[in-house]
């Protein structure tokens, strides 16, 4: 067995402010990870931290529901082209990585798959801006769509090796924490934007404003780069790392030999419909109420508060339970879906305000926090160092393939009303937290 490399202590006021932060005291919490991975984990925490949450905040800043989809149409390109964003951006991302992860596998030291992600991400937003300032019409719409295709395919390799490297250097109860600070902080921008939006209704804000927000984006993912670069990563298990599409293929069979992996991933599947019922909320607001960004922007600040004031409770909580977690998250937003569908029905005049949707979205924002860094921790604690990379890619790839499925609750929308299509959902999640309740603690 080869040596550990000489990884230095961090300093003690790093030290010192990781136990204020996680209240870790000792290294009792190392049991999983190697010694040197353990001596190097304080410093390790803050460059994921500080990593995370910059890609995070360029996340929200180049949302494509929101920001690409006000960009296309600024430019005037086709609306037919603005349908593409969502599924690209998710599934791009997702179905790839069953392959992109035998390649990971191959790799004794991992970061560097999510240093080049980051970088690609921030090439292609950037490149967005570009083509903001230099093209219109269809011409820049499928620029748009290119560029996307290529930040998807880049963010596919930043989730294998994200969690495959977080495994590697962070220790178990410590993963959820970790993951709720970065979450909170990019709530935070989110509530920032939304505040802006609210303040600038009534202006037009230009393709100034978007290219700058893009360029901002872009940038934070280069310093995401950067900081992930000085992550400290001892070499690790390179087995499984043959031929991309054979190993790929071969890694499906988990799905029918591993039975606690197989029903995650159906409890994760009925799970992700609270994901697709967050545009349902605001196609609903805007049917019932003016319509007008403000309206819009009070959503966005509703979403940001949620994220930020919940994400650190969820990630406390999913290191002590992330199956409890997925139930707790499941049942609120199952709930509020069944609640709100009868409102709207009724035609409760109350019920279909501004304010009242804020709160809807308030508490779907913290719902939907919880199932995601719930889903999150538990694939990370329930893996192992050879399996981790395998499962987030099968996982990941088939939630890609349902995601493009999941376009059909539009047709519910379209054929029965937005409310009918929130209460579909609402009974496909409560059916996710079914699903939930008997799987296993991992933690």
């Amino acid at each position: 067995m080869s040596a550990q490399p000489p990884f230095q202590q961090p300093s003690r006021p790093v030290v010192e402010l990781y136990e204020t932060l996680t209240g870790d005291e000792d290294a009792r919490v190392c049991k999983d990870i190697p010694d040197a991975a353990c001596r190097v984990q304080p410093a390790n925490f803050f460059v994921h931290l500080v990593s995370n949450t910059a890609s995070k905040i360029g996340d929200e800043l180049a949302s494509a529901r929101l920001v690409l989809a006000w960009l296309m149409a600024a430019l005037g390109a086709p609306a037919a082209l603005a349908g593409f964003l969502v599924p690209i951006r998710e599934s791009g991302s997702l179905l790839p990585q069953l392959f992109v992860a035998a390649y990971i596998r191959r790799a004794s030291v991992r970061k560097w798959f999510w240093v080049w992600g980051s970088v690609g991400q921030g090439v292609a937003v950037m490149l967005m801006a570009v083509v903001a300032l230099t093209l219109t019409g269809a011409a820049a719409g499928w620029a748009i769509i290119g560029l996307l295709t290529l930040f998807a395919l880049s963010r596919g390799v930043n989730s294998v090796a994200s969690k495959d490297v977080l495994g590697k250097t962070i220790a178990k109860r410590r993963r959820g924490t970790l993951m709720g600070y970065a979450a909170a902080m990019a709530g935070a921008v989110t509530l920032a934007v939304g505040v802006w939006l609210t303040f600038q209704a009534s202006e037009d804000a230009g393709i100034g404003f978007f290219v700058a927000l893009l360029m901002i984006a872009g940038g934070l993912w280069l310093l995401a780069a950067l900081v992930f670069a000085a992550l400290k990563e001892a070499p690790g298990a390179t087995e499984g790392g043959g031929n991309a599409v054979s190993e790929g293929l071969r890694s499906l069979s988990l799905m029918r030999t591993d039975r606690p992996f197989r029903h995650f991933v159906i409890t994760r599947a009925l799970l992700m419909t609270t994901a697709l019922a967050l545009p349902f909320y605001v196609i609903l607001a805007q049917q019932e109420g003016s319509g007008d960004i403000s309206g819009l922007g009070i959503l966005i600040i509703a979403t940001g508060l949620a994220g930020a004031l919940s994400a650190p409770f969820w990630g406390r909580f999913s290191d002590r339970s992330s199956r409890q977690v997925l139930m707790l998250s499941g049942a609120m937003a199952g709930l509020l879906g069944l609640l709100v569908f009868a409102l709207v029905t009724l035609g409760v005049d109350w019920a279909a305000t501004h304010w009242a949707f804020a709160v809807y979205l308030f508490i779907m924002g913290i719902a939907h926090a919880g199932i995601r860094l719930g889903r999150k921790t538990y694939l990370v604690d329930m893996a192992t160092e050879q399996t981790r990379a395998a499962y987030t890619a099968v996982s990941n790839t088939l939630i890609g393939a349902l995601l493009l499925v999941g376009g059909l609750f539009g047709m519910v929308a379209q054929l029965a009303g937005t409310a009918a299509a929130i209460l579909v959902l609402s009974l496909v999640t409560l059916a996710g937290v079914a699903s939930a309740w008997r799987l296993e603690e991992v933690q």
